[in-house]
């Protein structure tokens, strides 16, 4: 995307990845607005950050996105860029009976709330001169983990389904992006401070110079060895992936977070 001159909509953007996001982008002169569950945190950010803009969306809910979309077309009509970085990431057990909530809220959130806010945009989104919709999926759409069974389904629909929509819209104004962050130290799970984990402002650095390429992917240095495990091999660096951090995270030393 192009680096500055934007109108963006960054949901999640109150916290984590969400946040550096949008601070990053809001220093380089674009016109930045965060959404969220949590009023509060996105009143942080505004705070710190004179010009940006929060407004409380709940991806979840189908009826909140529409009502939303709606008058943020009215409020921003020149918005040309939708970040859909909300998630939510819970340990599950595919060796055990899944838990309803923990398989329907990642559902509901990583992958139809995407979905659905993208589907409500893309018509206003066709119409800007140049525009972008961009997904924040993960490294785990490429080697999921096996005690995040789930969250990384969600995030291995987010990939499929960015190639699919890149390739239906190669005739419009819209281009299509994936970002697959690394473990990054944000506190979603585990210790942020842990030293396997990206730090967030490296991350976040790393991010932008990519991010105003046209790559269709964007990819830091730490996530490539999972993008280019395709091949041969893939079960067997997944197996030996899901090993070693199965000794390292377990739901009582990283209890889940919502993000």
């Amino acid at each position: 995307m192009k680096p500055t001159g934007n109108t963006i909509l960054i949901t999640g953007g109150g916290t984590g990845i969400g946040r550096g996001l949008a601070e990053a982008l809001h220093q380089r002169g674009n016109k930045v607005i965060i959404s969220g569950r949590r009023k509060a945190q996105l009143d942080e950010v505004v705070k710190a950050n004179p010009g940006i803009v929060g407004v409380e969306l709940d991806v979840a809910n189908p009826a909140n996105i529409a009502d939303v979309a709606s008058k943020l077309i009215k409020a921003h009509p020149k918005l040309n860029v939708l970040i859909n970085n909300a998630g939510i990431m819970l340990y599950d057990n595919a060796a055990k009976i899944m838990d309803e909530q923990t398989m329907t809220r990642q559902v509901e959130t990583n992958l139809l709330g995407s979905v659905r806010l993208t589907s409500a945009l893309i018509e206003h989104l066709k119409a800007q001169p140049a525009s972008w919709v961009i997904y924040n999926s993960s490294v785990l759409a490429f080697t999921p983990l096996a005690q995040f069974a789930v969250y990384s389904g969600t995030k291995a629909f987010l990939h499929s389904y960015a190639m699919s929509q890149r390739f239906m819209l190669r005739k419009t104004s819209v281009k299509v992006q994936e970002i697959a962050p690394p473990w990054v130290g944000t506190g979603l799970v585990g210790d942020p401070a842990h030293p396997a984990a990206m730090p967030l402002d490296q991350f976040i650095g790393e991010t932008m110079e990519a991010l105003g390429t046209d790559a269709e992917e964007v990819l830091v240095q730490m996530a490539r060895p999972n993008r280019n495990n395709a091949g041969a091999g893939e079960h067997k660096f997944i197996n030996e992936l899901n090993a070693g951090v199965e000794a390292v995270l377990t739901p009582e030393v990283a209890p889940p977070r919502y993000g």
